[in-house]
């Protein structure tokens, strides 16, 4: 159960229509609007330096307008994601539900988000989550990582055939021409075989160990220091830790291959 430092995920649903809302979306997501269904995929908005500044799961909304689309948010980014929309739709027919309550749960063996609180299981999602590479993103890791660090084009969350967005070309440059030196790892371990003076865990986007970034992390149990945990790390950095005691688990086989472009 997560302790005092690692509270246990809370989300917020908006839904945001109107005539330009696809348009306007497509400006804006790494993904591409126009291949979106009626389940959730993960994506994000990037800054202008092509960092993730809100990690989301958007989905059409299933009517008949196609201009209508769900999206799920950390609840603690929620007021800034609505900031957001409304500072670059102001010229456009977008409007914006207020925020509600989302549940986590977990529904055949996949994290997925209900609107019946009877439904949730917060810790379930969690363990699911780090299992299997669905990285949330809050306040405390907003604007920190760039998606190809954290394997988002893995998971089919950057399209990079689309048009302009934020932070574009900066994102296209890394997959393109280069590609991130540290990347997403699922690790565990007891933080006190690490850390020998240890009395809590670190929090996301606080440094597990050197050269190591905590993404996000679940205790295993109460009043312990023993943890699972997605982590941003060099491939040389995860496999000095290793030899220290950090365990290095496997992610879902889709999220195994090189983060760099294929050629």
């Amino acid at each position: 159960m997560p302790n005092s430092n690692n509270q246990l995920a809370q989300f917020s649903h908006i839904t945001l229509q109107g005539n330009d809302a696809s348009q306007f979306l497509q400006g804006q997501l790494t993904i591409n609007v126009n291949k979106l269904g009626l389940s959730y995929v993960p994506t994000a908005i990037s800054n202008l330096k092509g960092r993730i500044a809100f990690g989301l799961w958007i989905k059409k909304y299933a009517d008949d307008t196609g201009k209508c689309y769900d999206v799920v948010i950390s609840a603690d980014c929620a007021e800034s994601f609505i900031s957001h929309v409304k500072k670059y739709a102001v010229f456009s027919q977008v409007t914006l539900s207020n925020p509600k309550p989302i549940f986590p749960c977990v529904m055949g063996e996949e994290p997925t988000f209900s609107n019946h609180e009877d439904n949730a299981d917060a810790t379930a999602w969690m363990t699911a989550s780090i299992a299997t590479g669905n990285y949330w993103i809050t306040q405390a890791t907003s604007n920190q990582f760039q998606p190809q660090e954290l394997r988002l084009h893995q998971r089919g969350g950057v399209d990079y055939d689309k048009g302009c967005y934020l932070g574009q070309e900066v994102i296209a440059r890394l997959y393109f021409k280069s590609a991130p030196k540290a990347h997403l790892h699922r690790v565990a371990g007891d933080y006190h075989t690490l850390q020998t003076d240890a009395t809590a865990l670190p929090m996301a986007g606080e440094a597990l160990v050197d050269g190591i970034t905590v993404v996000n992390v679940m205790p295993c149990a109460d009043d312990d220091l023993t943890f699972e945990a997605l982590v941003v790390a060099r491939p040389q950095t995860i496999e000095q830790w290793r030899l220290k005691g950090l365990d290095v688990l496997d992610l879902p086989m889709a999220l195994q291959a090189d983060v760099a472009r294929s050629v």
